[in-house]
């Protein structure tokens, strides 16, 4: 069985012969693992992920020099701290209105020009269309987190035709992405704290809420899953996202909600990807923490409806053996045939 069937098999709640996983890391994480085995080939066979990442997150950085640099979109974002995002400088949009403000091109060659060569060196991967920043974080990198969030009650009308144009982008991306053999588009748009939404229930429910559902529906039109990455403490849309169509949710922070007892509550209509815990076990637990929390979270999705991961990208500051501990123990599945770690060291 490929791995690309074997998420299938979870994202439809059947019994897979063992949990899939995806593990993604940080510049400065990844870097280690390269050390360790010995170059970005051999570290890609030894983790043996199970989706394909196709697409760019968040939309090209062209280097400007110190450290900055610019995204298709013009936002200039600061990468003297955060080596892989980045924080954002000034403002796209001062003031409340788009005049004057062209969208890019939702069609640039770029997200696309190397998905059949990808597909064809990856075949058995679950093939995933990744869009980072695609609505409420996009429009706070133009307008300013501040900005936006009083443009909800100050300015409304803005904030809709803002999303709007948004929305038209995403839709015409995610169009063309179908044209290609994929299984599923990811959607990146944090809406989280620690603790409840950014912008409150009720805002996200009138202005986010109608633009989600038409740019799932085109993914659903199509017979294709639906992937969002959220963080935060979300657990409260669970049902309104299930209703517009995602099948399945990630980071599942346990931090900020209870990954234990959601799986099993939302199993048949909701998967989760992620829930093992970064911000805690995996800095500053022992190896053994790792993985005996490794082995529940395996067991917990056993029956389908889950794939196993950290619940963020691995940053830098954790160990090198809590990372190739929950590799290990994902890979000791009774029922993964692969080769992963150990035909790599």
């Amino acid at each position: 069985m490929t791995k690309r069937e074997v998420v299938k098999l979870a994202y439809e709640f059947k019994r897979p012969p063992y949990v899939p996983w995806h593990f993604t890391f940080t510049e400065e994480a990844w870097a280690r693992l390269v050390e360790h085995f010995g170059g970005e080939e051999e570290t890609e066979c030894a983790l043996d992920n199970h989706y394909l990442k196709l697409g760019t997150d968040f939309g090209f950085y062209e280097p400007i020099g110190n450290d900055r640099f610019r995204d298709t979109f013009g936002v200039v974002w600061d990468r003297t701290v955060d080596r892989d995002i980045g924080m954002v400088e000034g403002q796209l949009l001062p003031e409340p209105s788009l005049k004057g403000f062209e969208m890019p091109d939702p069609l640039d060659r770029r997200y696309f020009d190397d998905i059949p060569q990808l597909i064809a060196r990856y075949p058995d991967r679950f093939r995933v269309f990744f869009m980072g920043f695609t609505l409420f974080e996009r429009a706070w990198t133009l307008r300013g987190m501040e900005n936006l969030l009083m443009d909800f009650h100050l300015h409304p009308t803005f904030v809709r035709e803002l999303f709007e144009s948004l929305t038209d982008y995403i839709v015409a991306q995610v169009q063309e992405a179908l044209r290609y053999d994929i299984d599923c588009v990811r959607f990146g748009d944090d809406w989280g704290q620690q603790r409840g939404l950014i912008m409150g229930p009720p805002c996200w429910k009138e202005f986010i809420y109608p633009c989600l559902e038409r740019i799932y529906k085109v993914v659903k039109d199509a017979g294709k899953y639906v992937l969002i990455h959220c963080c935060g403490d979300v657990a409260c849309l669970f049902d309104d996202l299930v209703d517009i169509g995602v099948n399945c949710f990630n980071p599942f922070q346990p931090e900020v909600m209870d990954v234990w007892s959601l799986v099993p509550e939302y199993r048949g209509r909701l998967a989760f990807y992620g829930g093992l815990s970064l911000q805690n076990t995996l800095p500053f637990g022992s190896v053994e923490d790792v993985r005996d929390e490794s082995r529940r979270l395996l067991a917990l999705g056993a029956e389908g409806g889950y794939v196993f991961s950290p619940s963020h990208d691995v940053v830098r500051n954790v160990p090198l053996e809590n990372m190739l501990a929950f590799v290990e123990q994902a890979q000791a599945q009774a029922g993964y045939q692969g080769g992963g770690m150990g035909s790599a060291v």
